[in-house]
C-alpha cells in the first residue's frame, strides 16, 4: 500500500477513535450496560457470547466506549474470529466533551479505574458467559496508557495486554507487579505521544510539577526487567507495515513490540496481528 494510502486508511481508524455513530449498546439493549462505578459497551460475535474470549479496548483521550465501536474494522475482525468486544467509558471530563482516564498513580481521577475495569471484566464475563481467561485488554493513546498501568499494577487481571501508542507517563514506575504478556504498537513518526515522551507542562523535566510522557524504550526495558527477559529480542520480523521483535526467553511472560511507519493512530491489520499474537502465534516461526 502506498504511503498516501495507508496514511488515509490510518487516519480514518483514528477518527474512528475519537468518536462518531457505533453500534453501541448491552448486546441486544441499546442502553450501555451499567455497573455501580461506571458504563461499558458490548458486541457479540454471532451466536452469542458463551465462553466467548473478548477484546477489552479502552478508547483515547476524549472518546468514548460508543466511539471505540465505531471503529468497525477493528470490530469486525475481532467479532469475526469469535471475540466479544467490550468498550468500557472513561470519566467525563468537567467542561468538555467526551471522556477520559485517571491513569496515573501519582494524579488519580475520581474513581479507581483498576477496580473498574476489573468490574467490567467480571460483570461482562456474568452478563454474557465470556471466558474471562481469555480476555486481551487493549486501548489507544491515554487508553494505551491506561492497559499499560493496569498490567503493571494487576498483571493476572487480564490473559495480556496490547497497547497502542500509549505507555507509561513520568515519572516511570520503578517496577511492576509481576511479569505479563504484553505487545506494544508505536508509530515511528507519532508526534502526539513520541516514542522518547513529550513534556506537556513546564519549562524541564527537572521542574516541580512538570508533566511529561515517557520513554517508551525505557517501558521496554521495566518490562524485560519484569519479565526477566534476555536484554536482546531472540525473534525479528517485517510483517505487513510493521517491524516487529519478540523477547520470549523470559522468566515470566513474554514481550513483543511493533513499530510502523505512522504517527499518531491505529494502524490497519493491527486487530489481526495482535489477535495471531494472543492465540499464541510465534514471532519468526
Amino acid at each position: 500500500m502506498g504511503m498516501t494510502r495507508w496514511a488515509g486508511a490510518a487516519a480514518l481508524l483514528l477518527a474512528g477513535a475519537l468518536g462518531g455513530t457505533a453500534q453501541a449498546g448491552c448486546g441486544d439493549d441499546p442502553a450501555p450496560c451499567e455497573i455501580e462505578t461506571g458504563t461499558y459497551h458490548v458486541e457479540l460475535p454471532a451466536g452469542g457470547g458463551e465462553d466467548a474470549p473478548a477484546l477489552v479496548f479502552v478508547h483515547g483521550w476524549g472518546a468514548s466506549g460508543e466511539g471505540t465501536l465505531s471503529m468497525r474494522g477493528m470490530v469486525e475482525a475481532a467479532l469475526g474470529r469469535g471475540y466479544a468486544v467490550i468498550a468500557p467509558d472513561g470519566v467525563p471530563r468537567q467542561g468538555r466533551p467526551g471522556r477520559t482516564w485517571g491513569f496515573q498513580p501519582e494524579r488519580r481521577g475520581p474513581r479507581d479505574e483498576v477496580a473498574f475495569l476489573a468490574a467490567v471484566r467480571d460483570d461482562a464475563g456474568r452478563r454474557f458467559g465470556l471466558d474471562t481467561g481469555r480476555m486481551l485488554l487493549a486501548g489507544f493513546s491515554i487508553g494505551g496508557s491506561m492497559a499499560t498501568y493496569l498490567a503493571c499494577a494487576t498483571p493476572e487481571a487480564f490473559a495480556a495486554y496490547a497497547p497502542v501508542s500509549g505507555s507509561f507517563w513520568r515519572p516511570h514506575p520503578a517496577r511492576c507487579a509481576g511479569p505479563v504478556r504484553l505487545l506494544h504498537t508505536h508509530g515511528w513518526t507519532d508526534g502526539t505521544v513520541p516514542l522518547e515522551g513529550r513534556l506537556l507542562r513546564g519549562d524541564s523535566l527537572e521542574d516541580m510539577g512538570a508533566v511529561a510522557q515517557g520513554d517508551v524504550w525505557q517501558a521496554m526495558e521495566i518490562w524485560r526487567r519484569t519479565n526477566g527477559c534476555r536484554l536482546q529480542p531472540r525473534h525479528f520480523a517485517e510483517t505487513g507495515p510493521y517491524w516487529r521483535r519478540a523477547w520470549d526467553a523470559c522468566e515470566g511472560g513474554s514481550l513483543d513490540f511493533a513499530l510502523f511507519y505512522g504517527g499518531h493512530g491505529i494502524p490497519p491489520g493491527w486487530a489481526e496481528m495482535t489477535l495471531d499474537w494472543f492465540e499464541g502465534a510465534r514471532l519468526g516461526e
